[in-house]
């Protein structure tokens, strides 16, 4: 199913085939191989308010540019010249149906038959409410949602000073938007659903749930079927030996568990497989560090000799060391 970005001045063009939403589509890379996209840069203007309606041009999430960028304001400076992090390695699992990986804020769709993958940005629960990781299926396709506030969003809304309705009905004020796909985990009660906040896509902010943007649920909406499989995981470390030996670093901030701890510095857990990929004598060990430390949100060279930046000098990223000549730039 085609569909096509936002971006009709084709910025996109190198990423993906144009289509008719927003999502971008990327090429299946072979089964040897993760590494998809590429970077590119966008130069503010005076008309974007803020990250969250630039990410929306670019169908990423805000935390991602955040991470992209390391110094951005929150409304950048018009003529400010933007990272986006489009470039990406598929998470490490079977590509098939839906995979969502809450560190990074994406949501891949692997359609069945087809040699693409959809990558969309999603919000997802905010601390002390996270959504969990799981293996699970679509159980059920909900058009025009209503919406029933639990007791703890009741409980929430109220220490605000906001009363909610017993049922918010269908509609384009639904917090759910207008297309919903219910989880078959737990009692049912975890959902992909629109939203009639867009600035909360890309961020952490519901109840567990995990949000799109409106034209994304509803293309992901008319392609999945009751029954496609799902998986969450919470991966903020990705790596990828490539074809041809190449060897690529993805690392994101890890998911805090309280809004006062610093993503930045914050201790993560590397896994024995990440440890025998980075102890390969074809791994330049100061370079790990670097992106390590950086945690940049895209992937970054780590081979000896794939021109590893100084201490003192930002990371590179694959694109701008190995595909310089395939830049897009706006």
């Amino acid at each position: 199913m085609k569909r096509a970005s936002l971006l009709t001045l084709g910025i996109l063009g190198a990423l993906s085939a144009i289509s008719s939403a927003w999502a971008v589509d990327y090429p299946l890379p072979p089964a040897n191989s993760r590494l998809i996209g590429h970077n590119q840069t966008y130069t503010v203007q005076e008309g974007d308010k803020n990250l969250q309606a630039i990410a929306r041009r670019f169908d990423t999430a805000a935390m991602l540019i955040l991470e992209a960028n390391n110094t951005i304001a929150p409304v950048p400076r018009p003529g400010t010249v933007v990272t986006i992090p489009s470039q990406m390695l598929l998470p490490d699992v079977p590509r098939e149906g839906i995979v969502v990986n809450l560190a990074e804020l994406r949501l891949y769709y692997f359609p069945p038959g087809e040699q693409q993958v959809q990558v969309y940005p999603i919000g997802i629960g905010l601390q002390g409410l996270e959504t969990p990781e799981m293996t699970t299926r679509v159980g059920q396709k909900i058009p025009n949602p209503t919406w029933t506030p639990t007791p703890g969003i009741r409980a929430r809304s109220l220490e605000r000073g906001v009363t909610l309705p017993a049922v918010v009905p269908a509609g384009p004020h639904n917090p759910l938007g207008l297309y919903a796909l219910r989880l078959a985990y737990g009692n049912g009660e975890y959902l992909i659903h629109g939203t009639n906040a867009p600035d909360s896509v890309g961020l952490r902010v519901s109840s567990g749930c995990i949000r799109m943007n409106a034209p994304d649920i509803k293309a992901l909406f008319a392609q999945v079927r009751s029954g496609t499989p799902v998986r969450v995981i919470n991966e903020p470390v990705k790596y990828s030996v490539e074809p041809n030996g190449a060897r690529y670093l993805e690392v994101h901030r890890p998911l805090s568990q309280n809004a006062e701890q610093d993503t930045q510095t914050m201790k993560m857990t590397l896994s024995s497989g990440f440890k025998a990929f980075a102890g390969h004598g074809s791994v330049d060990e100061a370079q790990v560090k670097r992106v390590l430390s950086r945690r940049a949100g895209y992937p970054v060279a780590v081979s000896q000799g794939a021109g590893a930046a100084s201490a003192s000098e930002p990371v590179v990223s694959a694109q701008n060391a190995d595909m310089t000549s395939g830049k897009v730039t706006q």
